[in-house]
């Protein structure tokens, strides 16, 4: 049997982010004594860069000059971490120099238009040296200062592990990078940054770090590399190809103020793209201890703290803490807590968790677009687990393993992708779309059974939508009212035949906006029914296609109104014909996850119901459970972390618990025969 390399293994993180004016109070005994306590596995320890941790020889390599000179820092903190079986990886930055290299190699810095170097911190107050942003094409953080400090480094020590930190390209228009986009693409490098081609900030980001890549399994190969990707504005597959393993910061950032407070999805959706490539470890998430890194030197409110990082572990990642200082410098004593509680939990689940995949029937095809934000949100208001694709990813093979696909509006349609869906639905899938598609250049109007005279509205306001017939699957939940709010864009179409079914309609704006509410006496609708359709149901093959002519995605953006939810939810059950896999007592912020593993079902339930950010974490109660599984398959259901059997109830064909109480985070078994 192979055994397991140790990073393929469950991984609990705490990254020091370390102060050089501190470098005296590191006790590395002490320190690894408290990662430890902390319930760490691994550690993450600043080494090189702009500042390195131990006597490099390196010419333009900056030594902390607080370092002890009378031992070896960065030796010592490694042996007492593997003292204690705590894995070391060595955290690096070379995204910025001192300006004494400035002075003597400036074509290794990022230029800007005007050709001055960027500045990092020109005002901070105190006795620092200026900081520059340097080149990601250039001799600095290639084969002149980075290659040398990672030979140095990789034949001085026994570190375990490598990460990279701000890897990301600068923009910069220096010789080196007109040079290099000139001989990429065959053309000059444009003058406005918004005229990049798409791929250059991420080829340029993938060359650097292959070198770096290639170069460390060409000395040791066994030590792995850890790298960024993003939920936005990135290429997870050239991530992919120049790493041993994935991370991604889904920062909490409450110094931006309340009304651009971060989507409390944010952690989740990190999770779940980096879980969608198969055969690697569970990627890391990223979350910083701080409330913004302005306010760096306290932490985030205990409540929102707490539900921030449960998404991880939920949603199959392996938690990053990142806290300013070492605990003996740390002043907001609730940031070790919580983090060592947080990492206690995750102990209990850890072996469940290793090695399951993700158990969803549902797949939300990701382009990183409003729309499918808005499709994510609502899917987890209402406790439905789904994966996430690429559109690489979208395969016949890969579809297939799902009930139902979600196409958002906007997302970028290609003929590969049409063809694919359309055989998805042939063969029995149910298909979601919304909004405006390109009908004229793809022909998707039988996919959707919708005829060629279709038109595309103004923005309508004060509309609405009304459904259509009786026992209307989309009204579940809303059979007291005839209409529901609607604002917005809509696809004015026909149905192509009575296979078609109509199941809402659009009531057009009663008034304009300036009048809506004066005088009441003139409120009443000048036409209340038409033959618009805003649902319409399509069987094709075997399957079926659900198609909304507007954005329901972003009514759940803009307004989170009660009813669009229901009416996404609605819509999923009826792709499902009314049987999902799971039903949850529906309140507002609970998250929920399911892995399957052998004979194992496990069921994540995250709290994070309240206003953010959470100041108090709000209990909920007699949160039910169902689930299709014949009674006679269920052994037990446990509470994993509580440590608590659950009563089961059965019918022939579905189980059904009660957890009493969910403070932040639980993790149900589901032991099967």
């Amino acid at each position: 049997m192979t055994t397991k390399l140790w990073w393929h293994k469950p991984l609990r993180v705490i990254q020091p982010n370390l102060q050089i004016k501190d470098t005296a109070q590191i006790d590395p005994e002490r320190l690894a004594a408290q990662m430890e306590e902390m319930g760490a596995n691994t550690m993450v320890f600043n080494v090189g860069g702009i500042y390195a941790w131990y006597a490099s020889q390196v010419p333009h390599h900056h030594v902390n000059e607080c370092l002890p000179t009378e031992f070896d820092l960065l030796q010592e903190v490694i042996e007492a971490c593997h003292r204690r079986n705590i894995r070391f990886v060595a955290r690096f930055d070379f995204s910025k120099a001192e300006d004494r290299v400035y002075q003597q190699k400036p074509q290794w810095f990022v230029r800007k238009a005007d050709r001055q170097p960027e500045i990092i911190g020109m005002k901070r107050p105190g006795e620092w040296s200026l900081l520059m942003s340097t080149c990601a094409n250039s001799a600095y953080r290639n084969e002149a200062v980075a290659i040398p400090v990672l030979a140095e480094v990789l034949d001085r020590y026994d570190i375990d592990g490598i990460f990279f930190n701000n890897p990301q390209y600068a923009l910069c228009e220096c010789e080196t990078c007109r040079q290099k986009y000139k001989l990429t693409y065959g053309k000059e490098l444009p003058a406005a940054p918004d005229q990049y081609e798409p791929d250059w900030r991420s080829i340029c980001m993938r060359d650097n770090m292959d070198l770096m890549y290639r170069f460390i399994k060409g000395k040791k190969p066994e030590v792995p590399m850890i790298l960024y990707y993003n939920l936005y504005h990135d290429n997870l597959f050239d991530r992919e190809k120049t790493a041993d393993m994935l991370c991604t910061e889904s920062q909490d950032i409450l110094s931006l103020g309340h009304g651009s407070i971060p989507e409390f999805w944010r952690p989740a959706l990190g999770m779940k793209l980096g879980r969608s490539l198969p055969e690697r470890p569970a990627p890391f998430g990223i979350v910083h201890s701080c409330p913004g890194m302005d306010w760096r030197h306290t932490g985030l409110p205990p409540a929102e703290f707490q539900f921030w990082l449960a998404q991880i572990p939920a949603n199959g990642g392996s938690i990053w803490h990142s806290i300013t200082g070492v605990p003996d410098t740390i002043t907001d004593k609730r940031i070790l807590r919580i983090v060592s509680d947080v990492n206690h939990g995750i102990v209990k689940t850890e072996s469940y968790m290793d090695g399951a995949l993700p158990y969803s029937q549902l797949a939300l095809l990701w382009n990183a677009a409003k729309s499918a934000e808005g499709w994510a949100d609502g899917l987890i208001n209402n406790q439905i687990p789904f994966d996430m694709l690429l559109i690489e990813q979208a395969t016949i093979e890969k579809l297939a393993t799902y009930r139902v696909v979600v196409v958002p509006e906007n997302f970028p349609l290609t003929q590969e992708l049409v063809e694919q869906l359309t055989e998805y639905v042939e063969r029995g899938g149910s298909l979601i779309m919304e909004g405006k598609l390109p009908l004229e250049q793809f022909d998707l109007l039988p996919l959707l059974g919708i005829t060629s005279d279709y038109d595309t509205s103004e923005h309508l306001e004060a509309s609405y939508l009304r459904f259509e017939g009786n026992d209307n699957p989309l009204q579940v939940g809303l059979e007291e009212t005839e209409l529901i709010p609607h604002r917005g864009q809509v696809v004015y179409c026909e149905p192509a035949g009575s296979d078609t079914q109509v199941l809402a309609t659009l009531v057009p704006p009663f008034s304009p906006m300036d009048s809506v509410g004066a005088p009441p006496e003139r409120a009443s609708m000048l036409v209340d029914r038409t033959d618009l359709p805003l649902a319409l149901l399509h069987p094709y093959g075997q399957g079926k296609v659900l198609y909304y002519p507007f954005r329901l995605s972003q009514l759940i953006n803009e307004y989170r109104l009660g009813e669009h939810y229901q009416l996404l939810a609605n819509g999923i059950h009826l792709a499902l014909d009314g049987e999902p896999f799971i039903r949850v007592t529906p309140y507002s912020g609970l998250q929920v996850t399911i892995f399957r593993k052998a004979q194992e079902i496990l069921v994540h339930l995250v709290n994070g119901a309240g206003r953010r950010p959470l100041s108090t974490t709000l209990p909920l109660h007699n949160i039910e459970v169902t689930l299709r599984l014949p009674e006679s398959d269920v052994i037990e259901v446990n509470q994993l972390i509580s440590n608590k059997e659950l009563t089961i109830n059965g019918s022939e064909d579905s189980i059904s618990f009660t957890v009493s109480v969910l403070q932040v985070w639980e993790c149900i078994c589901i032991k099967l025969r």
